[in-house]
């Protein structure tokens, strides 16, 4: 018996013979040798098909085979620089598993609709694979940051009583007799009672936004981790984020250096994600704006564009701290030196992509929290357990939110967030 081996092992069975099992990529004839590209999800390499070292069976399947079958192949490994992968396998035996019916897919251009239509297909492809790879493991430095730095993962609820962001981007649904329920906008709420249990907690997983928006920044469905840390201030808030990026982009560039090339990176912006980030007050990323000729009016938040404008003064991710308060959510604490302001940081990722992280310190106490809730008109029923944070042991505490996709979509380089997530759920979308 052969050793059934991945693609991504052959480097270790140079002149040996071994099985691979897999789907056809590509494939290519020239007299009587075929060249069949296999993949197998560890990554792809070269079959080669000599006509006078196999039967004439085995000649005819890689004859038959079509784009995107199922098949074995059994062979010898040979190192061969010119090959994908670096390797190829001197076919002696193959065997079909299933044949595939003309693939829709196919080398020439597709239309973005038409590949979203056919997504469930469209991760098979090279730039998908290397997508996906990366999105994994950005996901496994974020647990892998938070684990090390004695966090404990705390899962918030998916379906929720009340808003945490605002009422106008809930999906709203009826929760059998006990009137309506919504998907979760953000687990930080959640994840305060958390951190007042363990002291440091982060949350990962799914959030929802009925967000009526068609930007390439925006998804209805995407994930989010979220740490939250008792006895955090502001600037520890800030040193922590900083951290957790540098390690997050520092830790891809290092496992995945094959996967940034397959999409064409430029690597040398990502290297530079290192601390210390610059820091800039909402006042002073507002003078960038008006010295670049925005007619922006202070108090408003930053859009799309102005968050753009704003990271093009810096060659890393810069930190935006204090802004209106007005603009901010009912739980940001306000600047004791300035009451107008909160107590908020968002972090903007360079080359125009954006907010990747937002965060803030949090009101942390008990009359001014009530105040608030009402002042954003909120029914303080549903925030009864919320507010026996402060009645029971209040502490200074902060957290941050970071959008996964738009961190895969910047470390990447995509131009817009549906490559970012295997099945994106947009306005207009939500299907496959």
């Amino acid at each position: 018996m052969k050793p059934t081996v991945y693609i991504k092992d052959l480097k270790n069975y140079v002149s040996k013979e071994v099985t691979l099992k897999g789907w056809l990529y590509n494939k290519r004839s020239s007299g009587k040798i075929k060249f069949l590209i296999l993949r197998d999800g560890t990554g792809y390499t070269q079959c080669v098909v000599f006509k006078g070292n196999v039967t004439d069976e085995v000649f005819d399947n890689a004859d038959k085979i079509t784009q995107e079958s199922s098949f074995e192949v059994t062979g010898t490994v040979k190192e061969e620089p010119r090959a994908i992968g670096g390797y190829e396998l001197d076919v002696k035996n193959l065997s079909i598993i299933s044949i595939a019916k003309e693939y829709p897919i196919t080398p020439k251009e597709h239309g973005i609709e038409f590949l979203i239509d056919h997504r469930h297909l469209w991760i098979r492809s090279k730039r998908q694979v290397a997508i996906l790879k990366i999105r994994h493991r950005i996901v496994k430095a974020i647990r892998d940051f938070f684990d090390e730095h004695g966090f404990v993962l705390f899962d918030p609820p998916i379906i929720t009583p009340n808003a945490c962001e605002g009422t106008s981007t809930l999906f709203e649904m009826e929760y059998f007799d006990l009137g309506k329920a919504y998907l979760t906008q953000s687990g930080q709420l959640y994840g305060e009672s958390g951190a007042m249990a363990f002291g440091k907690i982060y949350t990962f997983g799914p959030t929802f936004r009925a967000e009526k928006s068609k930007t390439r920044r925006h998804l209805t469905e995407f994930w989010m981790v979220e740490p939250e840390m008792a006895f955090y201030d502001l600037d520890d808030n800030m040193d922590l984020a900083e951290e957790f990026l540098e390690y997050v982009v520092q830790t891809v560039l290092e496992d995945r250096r094959e996967e940034l090339k397959e999409l064409e990176r430029d690597t040398s912006k990502l290297e530079n994600v290192k601390r210390p980030f610059p820091r800039i007050s909402y006042d002073d990323a507002v003078e960038i704006l008006k010295k670049k000729g925005i007619d922006f009016q202070w108090g408003n938040d930053f859009g799309g564009t102005d968050e753009t404008l704003i990271s093009e003064e810096f060659d890393k991710p810069v930190m935006v701290h204090r802004y209106p308060a007005e603009v901010k959510a009912f739980y940001m604490k306000r600047d004791p030196n300035n009451p107008k302001l909160a107590l908020a940081v968002d972090v903007l990722a360079p080359e125009g992509y954006g907010e990747i992280i937002g965060g803030s310190q949090r009101e942390d106490d008990l009359e001014t929290l009530i105040t608030r809730i009402k002042e954003n008109n909120l029914p303080q029923e549903y925030f009864e357990w919320y507010l026996d944070l402060r009645r029971y042991g209040s502490v200074p505490h902060s957290g941050f939110g970071l959008g996964l996709e738009r961190t895969v979509s910047w470390i990447c380089g995509l131009e817009h967030l549906r490559e970012a997530i295997p099945f994106p759920r947009m306005i207009y979308r939500n299907t496959p």
